[in-house]
């Protein structure tokens, strides 16, 4: 259905200006205000604090005005903060710090700082200061061997430096930590040398464990040789001991029983007697006994 078409050419002139009166009144008079998520709403009257508001709907009177004031986490980046060591090399490092305002210090930030919570600026002239601080207590060698070091002495005395601006830091990320070319080329040098130190010391031990080695099996096959060695001896000089003591052990009774000998003798001329073919020698010689015929006996 068609809207009514109104001609203003037909409406008083007093009408029409009541109407854009109107409309003009509740325009600057609109109670209305929204503060987004993540934000503050700073109210000011007649440019001074009087309020903080919260997320959502706010409704202030006309005299008043609103200001939303970001509290959501931001992020400064810094390239190439430099620096000097101790021992006077130059340092450089880009850093990338995420900060964000205190919810109870929005109002001073607002007064003294930034009407947005942007604090990069500060955020950057702040950690440039910082590391050129910290970076002075250190050596360069102890700025490499200790970087995790370095870096929480960093965050502690930003954390420090940032809360006079009312903001709290949530990270710090460094990267592109780097000396000069020719201290860079140095420490490279250093540290092929020190490889090629612990390659020969490893060879070293090496060695020395091969040769501990050899000495170990050769004294082991030594003390076996040695051993069996002593066995052996130790066999024969039993055996011997067991053949005296028979010995002695015969003799004694051959001294103690003299007939033993005779029978001895006896059974000796029976074996060769049984063993005798019966056949005389052809040849007998001055003095040689003929068997059997031994009258003697």
């Amino acid at each position: 259905m068609p809207l009514p078409q109104i001609n203003l050419s037909l409406l008083p002139a007093s009408r029409i200006a009541m109407g854009i009166g109107i409309l003009l009144l509740v325009w600057v008079l609109w109670p209305f205000y929204s503060v987004p998520t993540g934000s503050r709403g700073v109210i000011t009257q007649f440019g001074k604090i009087v309020g903080i508001e919260g997320e959502g709907l706010a409704v202030l009177p006309p005299w008043q005005k609103l200001n939303n004031f970001s509290i959501r986490a931001e992020k400064a980046d810094i390239e190439n903060a430099e620096g000097s060591t101790s021992d006077t090399q130059p340092v450089k490092v880009s850093m990338t710090v995420r900060y964000s305002i205190a919810t109870d210090r929005v109002a001073e930030v607002y007064e003294k700082y930034s009407h947005d919570g942007d604090l990069s600026s500060y955020v950057q002239t702040a950690t440039q200061e910082i590391f050129k601080a910290v970076t002075a207590k250190y050596t360069a060698p102890d700025l490499i061997a200790q970087r995790a070091k370095v870096s929480g002495d960093i965050n502690a005395a930003l954390r420090e430096k940032l809360a006079l601006y009312g903001a709290q830091v949530i990270n710090i990320d460094m990267r592109n930590f780097a000396f000069s070319d020719s201290y860079m080329r140095a420490i490279n040098d250093k540290v092929t040398q020190e490889q090629l130190r612990l390659a020969a010391e490893n060879k070293l031990k090496t060695v020395e464990s091969e040769q501990k080695q050899k000495v170990a099996i050769a004294e082991a096959e030594a003390n076996a040789r040695k051993a069996q060695a002593d066995g052996e001896a130790y066999a024969n000089l039993s055996i011997a001991r067991a053949q005296a003591e028979a010995l002695r052990v015969q003799n004694a009774a051959l001294a103690q029983n003299k007939d033993v000998l005779e029978l001895r003798r006896i059974e000796v001329e029976k074996t060769k007697a049984e063993k005798w073919n019966g056949a005389l020698p052809t040849a007998i010689y001055a003095g040689t006994p003929i068997p059997f015929l031994n009258v003697a006996k």
